[in-house]
Parts: C-alpha cells; sequence; structure tokens
C-alpha cells in the first residue's frame, strides 16, 4: 500500500465518539469496534484493525464499507462508531461531528498500460470529464472514443475529483460509465486499452499506469510534498466524546507504529 501517512498530534485533542455511546459497545478491553464508509480508506483500515489486533489482544475492528456518504450516514444514525471519510465533511454534514485526518491520498489518474499518453494538464483533465474532450486523437493519441470511468455519487473519491478538477457548474459527463468500488474501476481501466479512471494511489499497479497532471507524477514524495496537486484527506469522523474501544483504536492509528 502507497498511501501517504503522517503523524498529526495537534488534532489528537479533537473530541471522538464513543463504543459507550453505542450501548456500552467500549466498556470492555475485549469490545468490538465498527468502522463504516470509504471504500478508499477501507484497505488502510483493515490493516490497522489486523495490526492492532495483533498487537493490543483488544477486540474485533470491523470495516464494512458503502462509501464515504453512507459512512457518515451510518454515523449519524449510530450503526458504526467510526465513519471512514475520503474527503472533507460537507457544510451541511459537519454540524455535530468531528473529523481527524489519519492519512493524505493522491487521487490518481490512470490509463491502460498501453496506452501512449504520459500527462494531462488540469484544463485537458477537465475536458475529458466533462465530455468536451472525446477523442485520444485530440490528445495526440488513436483515433478512438475515450472512455471515462468514474465512481458513484456519494463516493468521496468522486466527490474530491470533483472537487480539485471540475469548476462550479460542471459534472461528470453523462456518457461516463460508473462503478461502486476503486478495485472494481482499476479492472475496467486494465481491460479496456481506451479507458481513463481515477482511484485512489494506492490501487495503482503493474496493470495500468498513473498519469502525470501538471507536470507532475503522484509518488509517495510529490503526494507528500503536496507537489502534485490532486491531493484530500483520509478522514475518522465521530460524533459525541471518544473512549472505550474506540478511544484505544483510534489511538493506535495516530500512534507511530500505526502511522
Amino acid at each position: 500500500m502507497r498511501l501517504i501517512v503522517r503523524f498529526l498530534p495537534v488534532v489528537c485533542g479533537l473530541l471522538w465518539s464513543t463504543a459507550c455511546a453505542r450501548g456500552g459497545a467500549g466498556s470492555s478491553p475485549a469490545a468490538n469496534v465498527v468502522l463504516a464508509g470509504s471504500t478508499s480508506v477501507q484497505p488502510f483500515a483493515e490493516r490497522w484493525a489486523e495490526l492492532y489486533a495483533d498487537g493490543a489482544g483488544l477486540g474485533q475492528v470491523t470495516v464494512p464499507a458503502g462509501g464515504s456518504t453512507a459512512g457518515i450516514r451510518a454515523e449519524r444514525e449510530g450503526t458504526a462508531h467510526l465513519d471512514m471519510s475520503s474527503r472533507a465533511l460537507a457544510a451541511d454534514e459537519a454540524t455535530g461531528l468531528h473529523a481527524i485526518t489519519v492519512a493524505r491520498d493522491g487521487i490518481a489518474v490512470m490509463v491502460h498500460a498501453t496506452n501512449p499518453l504520459r500527462a494531462l494538464s488540469l484544463a485537458q483533465l477537465r475536458a475529458i470529464y466533462t465530455g468536451e474532450i472525446r477523442s485520444w486523437r485530440t490528445l495526440g493519441g488513436v483515433d478512438a472514443p475515450v472512455t471515462v470511468i468514474t465512481r458513484e455519487d456519494g463516493s468521496g473519491t468522486r466527490d474530491a475529483f470533483e472537487h480539485l478538477v471540475l469548476t462550479a457548474g460542471q459534472s461528470v459527463d453523462a456518457h461516463a460509465l460508473v462503478t461502486a468500488y476503486s478495485g472494481g474501476l482499476r479492472k475496467m481501466v486494465a481491460e479496456d486499452p481506451h479507458a481513463i479512471g481515477d482511484v485512489t494511489f494506492s490501487q495503482v499497479d503493474e496493470r495500468v499506469r498513473a498519469l502525470a497532471i501538471e507536470g507532475v507524477m503522484p509518488s509517495e514524495v510529490t503526494i507528500a510534498s503536496g507537489a502534485y496537486r490532486l491531493l484530500r484527506p483520509f478522514l475518522f469522523v465521530s460524533r459525541g466524546e471518544v473512549s472505550g474501544a474506540a478511544r484505544r483504536f483510534l489511538d493506535f492509528v495516530l500512534s507511530p507504529r500505526g502511522q
């Protein structure tokens, strides 16, 4: 996994929801913690959960996904201890909720491994996703239609991508293909020589190829430095004060070992 993570002690004083606030789930050291939300954050939360259980033996952490918006809804409804979000909270969502950055991620724009294209400007990327550019020939490639693949509404990746790339009033082209999972999107791009898609940086592997945006390739170095433009936070979101099992897990995530 190639997510860029940083230890952020300055925000550790934020209040967080507790397992106790969900009917006493945090009242014993062996209590379970339930996370819900972003499929982009999910692989890292699962790894944190694995290390936490192996190192501390303090109970099970389960990590169902479903998307950032679904996770925020689950947090409000009290069906999860912590929400995983791959985007910042909207103004109408933030009331009564607290968010803490547990990692930072780059959104990679990827194409098929055989695509000769190496880089895009933000203006070109915007034109592709809004449907203004529909052929690879316009970008110096083959005379073939561009297959735009994006995430579903409610996805934190899609929300962050639209915020970072599109301008006010613009939306992703209605002809774009839509998928519910980052891994599924990568698979679709890997199988279509004319496809382009956007995913969390951790999903880029030898089956696809990331493009430079504004002359900068996504990498651990460029994401950490902020040189790569398509950046977003990975958040845990909660309501109320943290304690019990949820607090212990969050402390582990923010610890040097967790980071």
